[in-house]
């Protein structure tokens, strides 16, 4: 006995910057879908439009804030036998972007799922950003709050891999500020902004240098690419804290020791700070 018809799912790629960028494939699926939900509906006409691309079937919107209530509607449309692509703003759909859920949605009811592999603001962010690629984590879009990034930021801190975050441009200095705090002021970094754009620029350098860059503002679309940290660098706390103890014994004050140990060895400054309580403790127990 055959199993019910189903449509397909299509996941399509599109460009980051430079319209040409799109594949010929992804005018082909948007002129024969019977159904396009877009992240942006103005944006996918301008899309279209510059492929030359006459789109027949149904267009709904389907962004962050409407997702959840129109996958039931996108899956109907998949079990009734028809074709839905999915299409976001830019790079491919489920990255920080929607798709997910009815990608979810679709594999629980069995329905074909495909894609149109396109332009991605990760990878490409990656191969330009003179870092170590090997190895990687995607992070996304950090917390808003000061409190919430800070923590998953200190997470992050003993990262060995590459990680890659999607920023807001007006967020970007404070964000930068809170990597300095959390990985340190010398951890190797680039931002990429407008990538395939007529303003692209990479801006690479440490953290601090990039923090004062930023500050000027910076606009365009985000991504920071950020070194994992070193395993060989890594000190215990007792070595810390007696790194700090060498430098105030050379006439540098406490706090200003305890930054310079957290530069020089590409920590963040409270785990400095911790290791010299600890130390403190330890000492007064051993009395």
């Amino acid at each position: 006995m055959m199993g019910p018809v189903t449509g397909r799912l299509v996941l399509a790629g599109s460009p980051i910057g430079d319209v040409q960028d799109a594949s010929p494939r992804l005018g082909k699926v948007l002129g024969e879908a019977d159904v396009v939900a877009a992240e942006d509906t103005r944006r996918l006409r301008r899309l279209t439009s510059g492929l030359g691309v006459v789109v027949p079937g149904r267009v709904v919107s389907y962004f962050e804030g409407n997702e959840r209530e129109r996958t039931p509607e996108l899956l109907d449309a998949l079990t009734a036998g028809q074709t839905v692509v999915v299409v976001t703003d830019a790079g491919m759909p489920s990255v920080s972007d929607p798709g997910y859920r009815l990608v979810a949605a679709a594999i629980e009811a069995g329905v074909d799922i495909t894609a149109v592999p396109g332009p991605s603001a990760v990878l490409t962010a990656l191969a330009l950003s003179g870092l170590p690629v090997d190895r990687f984590t995607f992070e996304g879009f950090l917390p808003r709050k000061p409190g919430e990034r800070a923590r998953r930021l200190g997470e992050l801190a003993d990262e060995p891999r590459t990680m890659v975050f999607f920023e807001a441009p007006h967020r970007l200095a404070a964000s930068l500020e809170a990597m300095a705090e959390a990985f340190g002021a010398e951890r190797r970094t680039a931002v990429c902004r407008e990538l395939t754009k007529t303003y692209e620029e990479v801006k690479r350098g440490p953290l601090d240098e990039l923090v004062t860059w930023s500050k000027d503002g910076v606009r365009g679309e985000i991504t920071v690419v950020v070194s994992g940290a070193d395993p060989h660098k890594v000190l215990t706390p007792e070595q810390l804290a007696e790194e700090v103890a060498a430098d105030e014994a050379a006439g540098t004050p406490r706090k200003q020791a305890i930054s310079d140990v957290a530069k020089r060895f590409n920590v963040p400054k409270r785990t400095v700070y911790d290791a010299v309580l600890a130390k403190q403790r330890a000492d007064r127990q051993d009395v």
